[in-house]
């Protein structure tokens, strides 16, 4: 099954001790690109992060919101700095001395001076952490994920349908090319016969002709290639692999064919369904871009 590139997928686990998030969408890119968003001490796992979000994707700008809390804040600690304090005390009897004036500090106000307790924050159990995370990252990227087959089945149907129209209209050149030149063949036999009045005409000389104007129009290359690009592209729509870049060169190369075919047509009706034609390839070649 094929996949597109645009998908959305969101997981969140809260209780008492900790709430994480995880947030994934997606747009069109020609390669894969993530980007993350997370807090500063989640960075230890971002190459873990990026090794599982890679299961889950091939192609794609895909942007990653990650929220981690600890709700205990078991990590936090208070810190006395007992030589910080030191040096408040023997300052502060230093101005009673110089200035006579009374030191009644007391423990509680030199508490309150800058430095002397701190709030530290241990280092955080990286084992820990990526256990809580991994599980709502994966509910996320797989959340993700079937967005994406979802957006990816409604492409197929869509191209499968556009891909039928183009077969249609293949056919109908293949079929109306041999009359095209027959009826060139025989208009040009009147017009010279025509000219000519009674004289003998020289049927080599008019099939020579009508070879040259045959090898001009002749469309049998291109609509066998396109025929076979289109069934390729079939083919490539039943696979479970990501076909996006293999389905985009194949698309210029319909691309290719469908303008030359317009190029050599000489034909109303096949100048019309040429036209078709080249319309549908650019609505396919658009929708391409959006598969994974």
């Amino acid at each position: 099954m094929i996949k597109s590139m645009t998908g959305y997928g969101r997981s969140e686990v809260a209780d008492h001790m900790y709430r994480v998030s995880v947030e994934i969408k997606s747009v069109n890119n020609r390669y894969l690109d993530i980007g993350l968003r997370m807090p500063r001490q989640l960075n230890p796992l971002e190459a873990q992060i990026r090794a599982v979000l890679k299961e889950y994707m091939k192609r794609g700008k895909v942007d990653v919101y990650i929220s981690y809390e600890d709700l205990t804040e078991s990590n936090r600690t208070v810190q006395y700095n007992s030589r910080i304090a030191g040096e408040y005390i023997r300052h502060l009897k230093e101005m009673e001395e110089e200035f006579g004036i009374k030191n009644d500090i007391s423990a509680f106000q030199l508490s309150r001076y800058p430095d002397v307790f701190t709030m530290e924050e241990e280092s955080p159990d990286e084992t820990q952490i990526w256990e809580r995370l991994e599980t709502v990252l994966r509910s996320a990227a797989e959340q993700f994920l079937q967005a994406r087959i979802r957006e990816g089945a409604f492409l197929r149907d869509d191209l499968l349908s556009k891909l039928d129209e183009m077969l249609e209209n293949v056919e109908f050149i293949e079929k109306k090319s041999p009359v095209v030149v027959e009826n060139y063949r025989r208009r040009l036999a009147d017009k010279v016969r025509e000219l000519l009045e009674d004289r003998a005409v020289e049927d080599s000389r008019i099939v020579q002709e009508v070879t040259i104007y045959a090898d001009k129009v002749c469309l049998d290359e291109e609509l066998v290639r396109l025929r076979s690009h289109i069934l390729a592209t079939r083919d490539a729509l039943g696979t479970d692999e990501g076909v996006g870049r293999k389905l985009d060169f194949i698309a210029q190369e319909m691309n290719r064919e469908s303008n030359t075919i317009l190029s050599k047509s000489d034909d109303k009706e096949i100048t019309d369904r040429a036209i078709e034609l080249k319309t549908t390839v650019e609505k396919v070649r658009e929708q391409i871009q959006n598969i994974e």
